[in-house]
């Protein structure tokens, strides 16, 4: 493992400290490249603007027509929280904006799959939509728009993954990622794209005189779900998805959110007062996860829309038992995957260049956590395959490591044996595909000799980036509250601080969490390292995160290390 430290550049520290910034954070800041005060201003004016996304003001346009035509409208949502969130946004959106004829409907993952397919569009005309807008997904669905076009719908496709080499005849199509599109921010998540375009269905419903500046709808009521959506997707954390996250928790904070994401926080066991994109991420992104891996989204999408309190604290309990069920199904998965990986070990220490992994009893809507679980585990590209519900197919779920981008290392493989990947899709980090069962030792093969061949030691070896040693003073209660109210997360990496401490004494905590009494700086200081038992010596170098513990009511500061390196020479500071 490397630890290293990023490089805050001291003039950009000087002048955001100069600015009224905290000094902590202004290094923090500063090391994750802002340049001054005005980049961390998370007003809505400074948004992008809507008319920069390109489509989205034929998108408004056309849903201007269909609202004023009372033409019946139905999302088409995709399985995950963002497509639920952007789901959820949608129909609470365009309600606001006058449309009364809504509808949605979301693909079951296990016997319908990913996307607008030609049978969901068919699902759609039997509804009696007249307008079909998918949210979080069509931009690779050919097929399916031009079934819906033949049925005589009216397509309007909001999405925010790649586009294939063929875009879909859809009417309107809103993408940042589209070729031709100026929109700065290429990281929008789903949740994000529909909103840009209620933003300009909005003015466009002005420009017609349904409203005015003064009485229109308040479309930032729904910021709370487009920064559940943004966080639980994990996009990159640019200027833009900042604003629109701090937003959200600006609201979540003064509760102004649905009572459903309430409920979610309570089923949770979090406080929407302290929110933080922790909660987002890791609190109620799974729980809305959980109804697409292994029951059915609507019910995440019924707890995002209700308003009636005891609906949402119903849905949101079974919601929580469902992730439950989902976290026992992914241990035993997990625990199985771990073993069919050690076995592929050539020797003792080092796993293969990349990992494939196949169980008859994997539960297909959960591949996808268990592989990023190994990956975290052996810092290698990873897929983990289940049966399909297609006879004689297999569904995999891929997660990379920096520097191997994961959908073109399966265009590849595509290339060089036609034939075994029936359906991919993706991005650089995260991937899906449908193999033949038949196939697998030759995908596995083939991923292995891709990975081998872009990977050298250095990618392969674990990193850990930090933010440097942390002075004594700042080892508060107090500051970690500061810290924790940040909008931190993909691409805005959370403040990690590595530093030589002193091991005064550790212990095994429920047989899986290695408990530590440290010294730093001469003063002693509790850590714990999760998910890991072998012990430390006596000196070493760790990576860790601030953490408040809470016990009796008492609020105890303690260290959530995240990595370790061992300390060839006293007082070494961390390569860079």
């Amino acid at each position: 493992m490397k630890i290293s430290i990023r490089q805050a550049p001291p003039r950009a520290v000087w002048t955001l400290e100069q600015a009224g910034v905290h000094p902590l954070l202004a290094r923090l800041y500063a090391a994750r490249g802002v340049r001054g005060k005005d980049e961390l201003d998370e007003s809505l004016a400074r948004l992008l603007p809507p008319e920069t996304l390109r489509g989205a003001r034929a998108a408004a346009q056309l849903l201007a027509d269909a609202i004023a035509q009372q033409r019946r409208i139905c999302i088409v949502a995709d399985y995950d929280c963002d497509g639920a969130s952007a789901c959820a946004v949608a129909l609470r959106g365009l309600r606001m904006l006058g449309a009364q004829q809504l509808t949605y409907l979301v693909p079951d993952r296990i016997t319908d799959g990913y996307g607008l397919t030609p049978t969901i569009a068919e699902r759609v005309a039997a509804t009696g939509a007249q307008v079909l807008v998918t949210v979080d997904n069509g931009i690779g669905s050919v097929e399916g728009v031009a079934r819906a076009k033949a049925l005589g719908m009216v397509v309007l496709l909001t999405d925010h993954h790649l586009p294939g080499p063929a875009l879909p005849a859809a009417d309107v199509i809103v993408n940042p990622n589209q070729s031709g599109c100026t929109f700065e921010s290429k990281s929008l998540a789903g949740v994000g794209v529909m909103f840009y375009v209620l933003l300009a269905l909005r003015a466009e419903l002005r420009a017609r005189g349904a409203f005015d500046a003064a009485h229109q709808p308040r479309l930032d009521t729904l910021l709370p779900l487009v920064a559940l959506g943004t966080v639980a997707d994990v996009v990159s954390l640019d200027a833009n998805n900042r604003r629109l996250v701090a937003q959200g928790l600006r609201r979540i904070r003064a509760g102004a959110l649905p009572a459903g994401m309430t409920a979610l926080f309570d089923a949770a066991g979090r406080k929407t007062p302290t929110a933080s994109t922790f909660d987002l991420g890791f609190a109620l992104g799974p729980r809305i996860n959980a109804a697409g891996r292994l029951a059915d989204m609507t019910l995440g999408i019924e707890c995002l829309t209700t308003d009636d309190a005891a609906h949402a604290s119903e849905l949101a309990r079974t919601l929580d038992g469902i992730n439950r069920e989902r976290r026992q199904i992914e241990g035993g998965m997990r625990d199985q995957a771990l073993a069919l990986t050690a076995a592929l070990f050539t020797d003792e220490d080092t796993p293969p260049p990349a990992i494939s992994v196949f169980d008859p009893r994997f539960h297909e809507g959960v591949v996808g956590i268990v592989a990023s679980r190994i990956k975290d585990g052996f810092h290698r590209p990873v897929f983990v395959f289940a049966a399909s519900a297609a006879a004689g197919e297999l569904k995999g779920s891929g997660r990379s490591i920096a520097g191997f981008h994961l959908r073109d290392a399966l265009d590849l493989v595509a290339k060089r044996h036609p034939g075994v990947l029936l359906r991919f899709g993706g991005h650089a980090m995260a991937a899906g595909c449908t193999i033949a069962r038949d196939q697998f030792e030759t995908f596995e093969r083939a991923f292995a000799q891709v990975a081998a061949e872009w990977l050298d030691a250095a990618t392969l070896t674990r990193h850990i980036e930090t933010d440097g040693p942390i002075e004594q003073e700042y080892l508060r209660v107090d500051l970690i509250d500061t810290l924790q109210r940040e909008v931190w997360g993909q691409g805005f990496a959370p403040p990690t601080f590595s530093e030589e401490v002193d091991v005064l004494s550790q212990r095994l905590i429920g047989e899986r969490h290695l408990g530590l009494k440290l010294r730093h700086r001469g003063h002693p200081i509790d850590a714990i390292w999760f998910g890991h038992t072998e012990p430390l010596p006596p000196k070493a170098l760790l990576a860790f995160r601030l953490d408040a513990d809470e016990w009796q009511g008492v609020r105890r500061l303690r260290l959530l290390v995240e990595g370790a390196s061992p300390v060839s020479k006293p007082g070494t500071p961390p390569q860079n």
